[in-house]
């Protein structure tokens, strides 16, 4: 089933832009879509895939975000083949350090890693809220366009359509990567611990690999979310946005990476609907977080645990051999 929905999402996201051409605010939806599906995907690799949960994953998205805010405000600079690869950059050495803290050299508990994330995010939304040469507590505005050569991409079907390639091209190596030997370690690691480490395999530096390069598809997802809102604030950084990435995964069914996706474009679309409904207005969250709650609550593997079996979410692991002769 995980092939046949891949192509279903894929062929909605090309479609998308020929349906909702006349509406602008929908285009503006959508990219906004394609860019958190990123920062959910690179969640997923933590917690789907290696069992690392963390409640700081929008530390990494809104760091490099102010990062290409201020090389765009202070050095004029914001050429996609330079920005995009800084961010990408900032986001994996930023979780490297952390990672170095959390995860190398100890056994940390789930709990720990939980809440030395959090607590790490906060810090960061507090420190950038009082610090005016950031905007402080109303974050950077009027950010740079985003350029490619002399052509500037604003807000539309453009920058639509490199969100999505963006967006593919990471959910492509995400894909290969966990489908992979490492991915199977990561599994393993996920799994039993203990064991796997018996074996003789360094788990705390997987963890930190795997949570480095979370980190850096998370820089470059907020990269793409200061250009695309043309802002960035202490919000982006913080718990709330950590949690939301939490949500989405889980909703949409973690260890699958095409559940967070699913589960972004579901709760960003509620969002966007109830909010819209005058009768609610004051109390859509509420309504919202109930839905959540009775779908995490009663379906623990999340939407796609509705037609995807345990056994294909575990999937297969590498290749096999010519001629090697299989189990029967």
């Amino acid at each position: 089933m995980l092939p046949l929905i891949e192509l279903a999402v894929l062929a909605i996201m090309v479609a998308a832009p020929l349906v909702l051409n006349e509406r602008a605010e929908l285009i503006t939806l959508i990219t906004n879509i394609a860019i958190l599906s990123l920062l959910a995907i690179s969640f997923d690799l933590c917690w789907g895939f290696s069992g690392i949960m963390t409640f700081g994953q929008a530390l990494f998205f809104g760091v490099p975000g102010y990062v290409i805010a201020l090389v765009g405000r202070d050095l004029g600079l914001s050429q996609i083949w330079l920005t995009l690869p800084l961010a990408m950059i900032v986001g994996l050495s930023f979780a490297f350090v952390v990672a170095l803290f959390l995860l190398l050299g100890r056994r940390p508990t789930p709990i720990f890693i939980a809440l030395g994330t959090l607590t790490g995010s906060y810090a960061a939304e507090r420190l950038v809220s009082g610090w005016q040469y950031v905007g402080a507590g109303n974050g950077l505005s009027a950010i740079k366009l985003l350029q490619v050569g002399s052509h500037e991409l604003v807000e539309g079907t453009e920058f639509y359509a490199l969100a999505c390639i963006i967006l593919l091209v990471v959910y492509l190596g995400a894909r290969a990567l966990v489908r992979s030997q490492f991915g199977l370690v990561l599994a393993g690691m996920r799994q039993n611990e203990e064991r796997l480490d018996f074996f003789g395999y360094r788990v705390q530096i997987f963890k930190v690999l795997v949570f480095s390069l979370a980190g850096m598809i998370s820089g470059l997802a907020g990269a793409l979310y200061g250009y695309h809102q043309g802002f960035i604030g202490p919000g982006n950084m913080g718990p709330g946005l950590s949690t939301q990435a939490v949500i989405y995964c889980l909703l949409g069914g973690s260890g699958t990476l095409i559940g967070p996706v699913i589960g972004t474009a579901v709760i960003e679309i509620l969002t966007y609907v109830l909010a819209d409904i005058d009768s609610i207005r004051q109390f859509w969250p509420v309504f919202l977080g109930l839905l959540l709650l009775g779908i995490i609550l009663f379906q623990p593997s999340g939407i796609l645990g509705m037609v995807v079996s345990a056994r294909e979410r575990i999937g297969s692991y590498g290749s096999r051999r010519k001629g090697a002769r299989q189990p029967g």
